[in-house]
């Protein structure tokens, strides 16, 4: 097996405070819960036939019209006026920085790592999260799945972060927080580690990285 000489690494919920801290904030100012979010989204699919989450993260729908579908089918479910202007900031105001990955990233930079950043994320909010981390610092890659068309677990996001990046899967590891993400790169053969703690990740990363 091939030398991993390239680390590539999601962006919510690795780099950042855990994504359940946003949501949690999110319920305690809107009063409306992850589980009542979770059905009106599986509503919307519904009607839809498409996934509207899927849709934004791959920016065939835009932030505006997604939070427009969720909050009339919140107002619909709930049987009172639900707005979700806002819910972006609501959302970033409760994730923060997870210093010690960024920082433990830098230093595989500085070991002479490939390190890019792989992320499902919205268009809108490209500017908001980017700023939270010394991207041009420590990422030479970064993979965006609302300007690429294609999102986490799909293939076409692990392929083409490989071409820019300019290594093969071999010589890739991901590390993200969804198990399902992890089993889309691992079917392509890049070895992948599922995040649940951040020194559980390092630890795991580390004996990926001593080899064999």
């Amino acid at each position: 097996m091939s030398s991993v000489t390239a680390v590539i690494s999601d962006f919510g919920g690795v780099l950042t405070s855990p994504l359940v801290d946003s949501f949690a904030g999110f319920q305690q100012s809107s009063g409306i819960s992850p589980e009542q979010l979770g059905t009106a989204m599986a509503a919307l699919w519904q009607s839809a036939r498409a996934n509207p989450l899927h849709e934004l993260e791959t920016g065939r729908l835009s932030e505006a019209e997604f939070l427009r579908a969720l909050g009339g089918e919140l107002t619909a479910q709930l049987g009172r006026e639900v707005e979700m202007r806002g819910f972006g900031e609501h959302f970033f105001e409760h994730l923060k920085p997870n210093e010690r990955m960024i920082g433990y990233m830098r230093e595989l930079r500085d070991r002479g790592y490939r390190i890019a950043i792989c992320t499902n994320n919205v268009r809108e909010w490209e500017a908001r999260w980017r700023a939270m981390l010394p991207i041009d610092e420590i990422f030479e890659v970064v993979v965006d799945s609302a300007f690429v068309g294609s999102r986490k677990p799909e293939p076409e996001i692990y392929e083409l972060t490989l071409v820019r990046l300019g290594v093969s899967a071999a010589e890739a590891l991901l590390i993200d927080d969804v198990e399902l993400n992890c089993d889309g790169a691992r079917e392509l053969g890049i070895r992948s580690i599922w995040f649940r703690d951040t020194e559980q990740a390092i630890a795991e990363t580390e004996a990926v990285l001593a080899g064999p």
